[in-house]
């Protein structure tokens, strides 16, 4: 066993044990399944605790979120009670949850439902943008403006990158390109994605999901050192195989290095986002999502102690 592998390990045992017994947060009522005030108050004018409730327990290093494609079987006000039963008022928005065909009355009027409800938008997508036109590419800036998104997860081509870094520039609203492994033909990993942006704006970077990165062979811990300043978002999962999408877990329970990734993103000083992307369950992913919660804030707490 490496020193890093080793120092994993024990961060990772911590973990578990440190989930369990924090004192009446959210990890602790996520891993027991008890009713969060979300909950409780089945959403009585969609507000959300804030003022030391969510935010409070969203406090830390690393900001843990959601994507909310992780609920894409579900209406709008389930998402909003499920990111409120996981403690965090972090979102990334799926255009299941604000589809693209709404006018821009309708945009305006689910980010309020968002936002009323004591989350915070952070991001929106993925967004495809692969057609190299002006009108097609403002279409979805004007889509993120409206909704609140001050960052677009996007899947690009090198073609259209130097476009949308144009309208980066307009609107001011960051661009994070996710790379989706080897069957990717555009982007497999962040190290596909770094050469091409290397000369745009700074808000043009990546969206790091390390699932998907895992697959295209590379250290996760020295992929994060490569991007740094570029890596703008980060979409969290675990894989029992780091060959295999199929294999996809609840968070903790496979090979990908939590403790590692978040020791690096501390190391980096990452100002972004760490949105859980749960793909597995569709029909009931909450209870694995309070469980990655669980123990990703269990391995948080191991590295403040």
């Amino acid at each position: 066993m490496t020193d890093r592998s080793r120092r994993d390990f024990l961060i990772g045992t911590a973990a578990v044990g440190a989930a369990l017994i924090l004192p009446g947060g959210a990890a602790a009522r996520g891993a027991a399944g008890l009713a969060s005030p979300v909950h409780a108050a089945g959403l009585a004018g969609h507000e959300l605790p804030v003022e030391g409730g969510l935010v409070a327990a969203a406090q830390g290093p690393i900001r843990l979120g959601v994507a909310s494609y992780s609920l894409r079987q579900f209406p709008r006000q389930y998402v909003i009670q499920a990111v409120g039963e996981l403690g965090t008022p972090y979102i990334n928005i799926k255009s299941f949850h604000q589809p693209y065909e709404s006018s821009p009355e309708e945009l305006v009027a689910g980010r309020r439902i968002f936002e009323d409800a004591g989350l915070q938008i952070v991001g929106g997508g993925t967004i495809t943008l692969q057609q190299d036109d002006d009108d097609d590419i403002r279409g979805y800036f004007e889509y993120a403006r409206l909704s609140g998104m001050p960052l677009m997860v996007i899947a690009p081509t090198a073609q259209t990158l130097p476009r949308i870094e144009r309208f980066v520039k307009e609107y001011d609203i960051e661009v994070a390109v996710h790379v989706h492994g080897p069957t990717d033909i555009h982007f497999p990993g962040p190290q596909d994605v770094l050469p091409v942006i290397e000369d745009m704006d700074p808000r043009v970077g990546v969206c790091v999901d390390v699932g998907h990165t895992a697959r295209t062979g590379i250290d996760l811990v020295e992929v994060l050192d490569m991007c740094g300043d570029r890596a703008l978002d980060m979409h969290m999962k675990d894989l029992g195989d780091l060959s295999s999408a199929a294999s996809q877990c609840i968070v903790g329970e496979g090979r990908i290095p939590v403790p590692a990734i978040f020791r690096q993103l501390e190391k980096m000083d990452y100002a972004g986002y760490v949105n859980l992307e749960y793909e597995i369950d569709a029909d009931d992913p909450l209870p694995g999502m309070k469980q990655s919660f669980a123990y990703m804030r269990g391995v948080i707490a191991a590295m403040q102690s």
